[in-house]
């Protein structure tokens, strides 16, 4: 199912809006609690009628009625954080298992490494790959088939945020500057030598942290960065969220859009954009879609087609699971890329200190967009390279995929055949060149202390 909503833009419901306040949270708390014996009741509906003792399970009438109250049970369930699912991966045509653990942690995110246990190691070099998903209401398992392209042939690490639902006021805020912090922090703590990919909000993030390490020189900044599908410049080719944002305004969202988590939850009183919000608007923005993909799983269910409806539940499983995000972060990301357009106007700053990406000289950039991206529309992560002109010309690249929308810039289909290899080819022709420079320098300096 290819879609286009998913990345940093915020998406918020259609319409005017209304004053949106504290008791919102509680009420949804509330209203989803009073629901939990109706769903237990169709669970209970749905095992009988499904039951071959029954023999209305056998008929359409009972088939009908099993479909009805699974469709009701799932659409008023809430969806927790989804497993990764990736046990193994084939490296050079040997199966591979794979660990996945925390390497590092903070409040608001882990680093996991996916990490492959071999009993032969490939000869190909293995370039560490950081992948940093995007903290924009969905969790990071959104990015398992990225994560599964880049396994055969990388070491992978992936940032996995945590849901701001689940963060204890005691732990603080966290903002845009904190995000940043961390990507440098998680840089620091891979020691060198890394590939950043940063898929769609943390392109912004990742270009800023990559400029001030580059402004310190600082040792550990990363090889390279590919951006994929960012809004580094959303002035250009605006798409409607762009365009909603930069109407409304940072006051509209703070008032319309901010609320705080109600007891019980952990983050109990922390002011949060919360995911619910974040659903209804990507719902409401292919709304015929999603109510045509629920009637072909009622449809499906019926004929007994378990594959199809095996589909729709996994994706839907990973759709429907959402997170709150940090207000101070939401709302500054919203300021920064969105309203006032710093970071290609040369205003961006992290803690009072300017941002200046034509520091950067040593990280490499490549650019990837999607033909049809309805959220970071053609041409806005492109305009990284312009920020960037002290990057050599061989250093750079940048691809346009036909065909594929936001989503299918990092997953899917096409995604596997054409854009994974082209990052892997880029970070592979970055890792040599560096081996060769530092080769040649050693080289040099061997000639220089010789007798």
């Amino acid at each position: 199912m290819a879609i286009g909503e998913f990345g940093g833009a915020p998406v918020v419901p259609g319409g005017n809006g209304i004053l949106l306040s504290t008791p919102l949270y509680w009420f949804y708390e509330m209203s989803h609690a009073a629901l939990n014996p109706s769903r237990a009741w169709a669970d209970a509906t749905r095992l009988m009628f499904k039951n071959p003792v029954n023999p209305l399970s056998f008929t359409t009438f009972g088939k009908s009625v099993a479909a009805a109250c699974e469709l009701f049970e799932r659409s008023t369930r809430r969806y927790g954080r989804p497993e990764w699912r990736i046990a193994s991966t084939l490296v050079g045509g040997e199966r591979v298992p794979i660990h996945v653990s925390a390497v590092w942690e903070r409040p608001f995110c882990r680093l996991l490494r996916f990490e492959r246990v071999f009993e032969h190691r490939p000869k190909r070099p293995q370039p560490r790959l950081l992948i940093v998903a995007p903290m924009s209401g969905h969790f990071a398992t959104l990015l398992r088939g990225t994560v599964e392209a880049f396994l055969p042939n990388h070491d992978v690490y992936v940032t996995d945020w945590a849901d701001a639902r689940m963060v204890p006021t005691a732990e603080g805020r966290f903002d845009l500057d904190d995000y940043i912090d961390y990507l440098i922090s998680i840089l620091h703590a891979l020691g060198g030598e890394t590939h950043v990919v940063a898929v769609c909000q943390p392109a912004v993030p990742v270009l800023a942290a990559a400029a001030l390490m580059e402004s310190d020189n600082d040792p550990y900044a990363p090889l390279s960065m590919t951006l994929m599908g960012g809004p580094i410049d959303t002035r250009v080719n605006p798409t409607t969220v762009n365009t909603l944002a930069e109407q409304r305004g940072t006051e509209w969202f703070r008032t319309h859009v901010i609320t705080k988590v109600p007891f019980p939850n952990p983050g109990f009183m922390r002011d949060v954009y919360p995911g619910f919000l974040q659903l209804n608007g990507f719902v409401s923005m292919n709304l015929d879609r999603h109510i045509e993909a629920h009637k072909q799983l009622f449809l499906n269910l019926v004929r007994g087609d378990g594959d199809s409806a095996h589909k729709h539940k996994e994706f839907y499983d990973e759709y429907l699971a959402v997170m709150d995000l940090a207000a101070e972060y939401y709302l500054q990301t919203v300021d920064t890329v969105f309203v006032r357009h710093a970071l290609p106007k040369g205003e961006m700053t992290h803690r009072g200190r300017p941002i200046d990406p034509g520091r950067i000289r040593n990280t490499a950039l490549l650019t990837i967009e999607g033909e049809l991206d309805d959220i970071s529309g053609v041409g806005q992560t492109e305009a990284a390279h312009r920020l960037c002109p002290n990057i050599p010309a061989d250093r750079q690249a940048h691809w346009l995929q036909p065909g594929v929308g936001h989503y299918g810039v990092f997953n899917g289909s096409r995604f596997r055949s054409e854009i994974a290899p082209r990052i892997a080819d880029f970070v592979l022709s970055i890792g040599q060149s560096r081996r060769a420079s530092r080769g040649n320098g050693a080289a040099l300096r061997r000639l220089e202390t010789a007798p």
